[in-house]
């Protein structure tokens, strides 16, 4: 849910570690993957302020990292931690396009919730196209490369209290044994997969709604748009306690090209 011009919620890296439903000891799981062997260069499509990153950057002293974004908060976000963290000379976030970085290849790719880059816009409310982003990571993996992919599926049935607060359809999301097979299909291996559990989206929407709570104890009851933010945060938690909880999922593959 985005905000109304009339008011401005605080970032959400406030908030949350990962802009996705994601627990340190899996995050540490994904890490290693990628990381051992270390990799020479490290890409992360669609980065956001770049934590997973340079996280891998951090365990793989001799690698190099480059990450990619199209909304200009998270790469700012993603340059200051990397010189918070000392990593600045090894790794570049650059403001731009997903569709513009066709041109880069890395021996480790990383790419989480950002398969729309390679798919219908996201206003369009289209099924998400995982064949079109899951080609385009292929060519972006060097032979015997690795990539971490996350993504959404169905974890159950979609039904309309679910469906209603995302894009309204069915068959916006694949169930994970079908995104299986379109990994495949890509010339994918799949090393192993797993699934968030409840346990982490509950925490990554509590982050999530969070910005708004944050809002309101920094603002006067009285403030014109305090009704306003007090409901965008309802919605937001009815959209996934009433919604689309343990109905939208989100499976992490680790693969190998």
């Amino acid at each position: 849910m985005t905000a109304d011009a009339s008011y401005q919620l605080p970032p959400l890296y406030e908030s949350l570690t990962w802009l996705t439903p994601l627990s340190e000891e899996r995050a540490a799981h994904l890490v290693a993957f990628l990381s051992d062997p270390v990799p020479a260069e490290v890409l992360d499509m669609g980065c956001g302020w770049g934590e997973l990153l340079l996280r891998v950057v951090a365990s793989a002293p001799q690698a190099r990292g480059h990450g990619v974004d199209s909304a200009s908060a998270s790469i700012d976000r993603a340059r200051q931690q990397a010189l918070t963290r000392g990593l600045l000379n090894r790794v570049t976030f650059d403001l731009m396009p997903g569709l513009e970085a066709h041109d880069l290849r890395a021996d480790a790719v990383i790419c989480i919730g950002a398969s729309q880059i390679w798919g219908p816009p996201v206003e369009d409310a289209q099924p998400l196209d995982y064949a079109a982003a899951l080609r385009a990571l292929r060519a972006l993996v060097l032979p015997g490369g690795r990539l971490v992919y996350g993504e959404a599926v169905w974890s159950a049935t979609p039904h309309p209290a679910a469906t209603a607060p995302l894009a309204g359809r069915d068959d916006e999301y694949l169930r994970a044994d079908a995104l299986r097979e379109q990994i495949r299909a890509a010339g994918f291996e799949v090393v192993d997969d797993d699934h968030a559990s409840l346990q982490e989206w509950d925490v990554f929407e509590a982050g999530y709604r969070d910005r708004y709570a944050r809002w309101l104890e920094a603002h006067d009851a009285r403030h014109p748009a305090a009704g306003q933010v007090r409901r965008h945060y309802e919605e937001q938690r009815a959209a996934y306690e009433e919604g689309y909880r343990g109905v939208l999922g989100m499976a992490y593959f680790c693969l190998r090209g």
